[in-house]
């Protein structure tokens, strides 16, 4: 890496990140997504708040009829996790398909949520989980529903001066649920990931990776597959991405191919 000046502040707390950000600094978690995007000029912040190590963004809970998994929690703590495994399995199914053993380990759940790149697993997992993002700022804490979270091409509606600290889902009892997704080799990011939760009562929620420059849920396919129709509109409506790896139509053809292999799942 070819540096160019910046600081390295270490925070020991939520709140002492919280006032760092404020200074302008950019939380630095896992590192896995910021650093890479910092070497390629992409990102060029004048400070790195180091959250790594603070104990309370750690830890997978349960709280009353939520599982609770701190935003510093490594994909493989995730994976891991037993809580996980038993109330949303999809999330551990997910999360040990990550990148590769030195991602899963270092790399975390806030960290890949706050860089919302739009081929990443987890916007497709929290977005059918129907998942609330909690975040601190200076005005305090405040949820964001993962349908309101996402808003374009790596960008959310996180402040700069927010905190992702934990991610909250509904245990959903009787539910079956799957992540599915087309990787590319190398990076091990979704060309098209497809994340399916089939309720107790057969209400679907479907969600996509890597489709669209947002991870969106699939609303139309969601209301056909709910009204007992075939689902005939994947994608419909969304702008698809087209590029080295997978052109549009490719794509489209993907999104219906691993609906299919999700919905298959969960059956």
């Amino acid at each position: 890496m070819i540096t160019y000046p910046f600081q390295y502040k270490r925070a020991g707390s939520i709140s002492e990140a919280v006032a760092l950000l404020a200074e302008g600094g950019k939380a630095l978690s896992g590192g896995h997504s910021l650093i890479p995007s910092m070497k390629l000029r992409l990102n060029a912040p004048d400070a790195l708040v180091d959250v790594g190590r603070i104990a309370e963004l750690k830890g997978i809970r349960l709280d009353g009829n939520e599982l609770v998994i701190g935003a510093g929690s490594t994909h493989g703590d995730i994976a891991s996790s037993g809580l996980v495994q038993q109330h949303v399995p999809m999330f551990a199914e997910g999360a040990g398909h990550i990148g590769d053993p030195a991602v899963r380990n270092r790399g975390t759940i806030g960290g890949s949520l706050a860089h919302a790149d739009p081929s990443a697993d987890w916007p497709a997992m929290v977005l059918a989980a129907d998942a609330t993002i909690v975040v601190e700022g200076p005005s305090g804490s405040r949820s964001i529903k993962a349908t309101d979270f996402f808003t374009s091409m790596f960008e959310t509606a996180l402040a700069a001066d927010e905190l992702i600290t934990e991610v909250r889902v509904p245990v959903e009892n009787g539910a079956r649920m799957t992540y599915q997704k087309f990787s590319q080799p190398a990076s091990r990011y979704a060309i098209v990931g497809c994340a399916v939760v089939k309720s107790a009562d057969g209400k679907v929620r479907v969600a996509f990776s890597g489709v669209s420059d947002t991870p969106f849920r699939d609303t139309a396919v969601e209301e056909q597959l709910n009204s007992g129709q075939s689902a005939t509109s994947v994608a419909s409506g969304v702008s698809v991405m087209s590029d080295h790896y997978a052109s549009e139509e490719y794509r489209r053809h993907l999104a219906n191919v691993f609906l299919k292999r999700a919905l298959n799942a969960v059956a």
